[in-house]
């Protein structure tokens, strides 16, 4: 009688791989135009319609339109504050690329510059990935917020990461709740992660959000975060 081993090394790993799937009555993977090792988009879905992450974005800026109001600060341009806000007073932002004409030039980790407690609201959409300094840069952000004012950001996860800029945290849903306790430790702060295994492996191949399903990108998995969001609110 032959092994179980014996039959694996004759099969080797791939036909092993196969034959257990078949006698386990375990569903096998049909891979069409996926089995391959560039994505669909280089541009992460913008060439098609909406990034998947864009979606997630899009999602919970529009949900908190009562709190983008008053003076906002946001990074690098004011496209968030336009589209979502509400009764804004003063839009303003803040950026290290002069390419921008922001508002503040400079670093958020060294903005001292701006005056503590000058805005209701600050924008951080897809943005403390890039920051170097991040907890030095949070606590600057908090400083800059009023009493009873929010801080709203995003943090891409299972994306491709950025190749012409240095792209340093990505990480899960626990991994900002840890972050934001120890920088933000006087403030209510919410943090949610969106996307599903699907969702994800869309991201990573640059699939646009349009060509999903609402049903198949709303499905949320915690271990397949294509998204964080953060919500602080100031005390």
């Amino acid at each position: 009688m032959i092994g179980s081993t014996t039959i694996k090394a004759l099969l080797g790993p791939r036909w092993t791989t196969w034959a257990r799937t078949v006698t386990r009555g375990l569903e096998r993977p049909s891979w069409g135009n996926l089995r391959r090792v560039k994505p669909l988009s280089q541009m992460y879905g913008f060439d098609r319609g909406t990034p998947i992450d864009r979606y997630y974005v899009d999602k919970f800026l529009s949900a908190r339109r009562a709190l983008i109001r008053g003076r906002i600060l946001e990074i690098q341009t004011t496209d968030h504050a336009r589209r979502y806000g509400s009764g804004a007073d003063v839009m303003h932002t803040l950026d290290i690329n002069a390419s921008f004409h922001p508002t503040y030039l400079c670093d958020l980790a060294a903005a001292d510059i701006v005056p503590s407690g000058s805005y209701d609201c600050f924008l951080l959409p897809n943005t403390l990935c890039f920051l170097r300094d991040l907890e030095i840069a949070l606590r600057q952000a908090r400083r800059i917020v009023r009493p009873g004012g929010v801080i709203l950001a995003t943090v891409p996860v299972f994306v491709p990461l950025t190749p012409d800029v240095a792209d340093y945290w990505h990480a899960s849903a626990d991994g900002w709740r840890v972050v934001t306790a120890r920088v933000w430790p006087d403030c209510e702060t919410r943090v949610e992660s969106h996307g599903n295994c699907l969702a994800a492996a869309a991201a990573m191949y640059g699939v646009a959000a349009e060509e999903l399903t609402a049903q198949e990108l709303d499905a949320t998995d915690p271990r397949y975060p294509v998204l964080v969001t953060i919500e602080c609110r100031t005390r």
